[in-house]
């Protein structure tokens, strides 16, 4: 699995770094999403996939396999 960010479709409402902060965080300039870990462990896919699923404006997606 991995982790894609769309910067450009990030409105950094921060619920990913909420979610999983061991997984995302935020520049200092935009408050965007910044994917610390495209690839989790086994044990932070559940924390991955309920950050994409609770992001409102879509920017994050996994990319299975």
């Amino acid at each position: 699995m991995k982790i894609k960010a769309d910067r450009e479709v990030c409105v950094g409402a921060g619920m990913c770094v909420l979610t999983a902060a061991e997984l995302f965080d935020q520049d200092d300039d935009e408050g965007r999403v910044l994917v610390l870990q495209p690839e989790p462990h086994p044990d932070q896919v559940a924390a991955a996939r309920e950050a994409v699923e609770l992001c409102p404006s879509g920017a994050l997606s996994l990319e299975e396999g």
